[in-house]
């Protein structure tokens, strides 16, 4: 069965740091384009970034541009965001999704995900 399990969230101080963890399970993540997204109470959700199946492409809201960074470890089926310069409006639940892409060095935020993980908390607060 295929499933995404995030990790890594917390409670974090402004200007901290936290590495977000995607990891996968049946299924290879080659044939992917892996986004992160998030959902702070009361807003819509929002897409932050991808990475395509190679890892050469990625993308990010302006948001979060310079200060998120994410990778990926197709060996390891695990995907990652770096979140740097951390700001109290970063607060939200970060989920990573999956889609099948054609393309191998190209990756879409705005496209429909289809597979989805349970998400994890992130609070920036002091």
């Amino acid at each position: 069965q295929l499933q995404l399990v995030e990790s890594g969230g917390g409670l974090v101080q402004p200007g901290g740091s936290l590495r977000l963890s995607c990891a996968a399970s049946g299924f290879t993540l080659d044939n992917y384009a892996i986004a992160w997204f998030r959902q702070a109470p009361g807003k819509e959700r929002e897409g932050v970034s991808c990475i395509s199946r190679s890892g050469r492409n990625t993308n990010y809201a302006d948001s979060v541009k310079g200060r998120f960074t994410i990778s990926r470890d197709n060996a390891k089926r695990t995907v990652y965001l770096q979140m740097n310069s951390l700001k109290p409006e970063d607060t939200a639940v970060y989920y990573c999704a999956a889609v099948r892409f054609p393309v191998q060095d190209m990756c879409v935020i705005t496209i429909p995900y289809v597979y989805w993980g349970q998400g994890t908390q992130v609070t920036v607060s002091s």
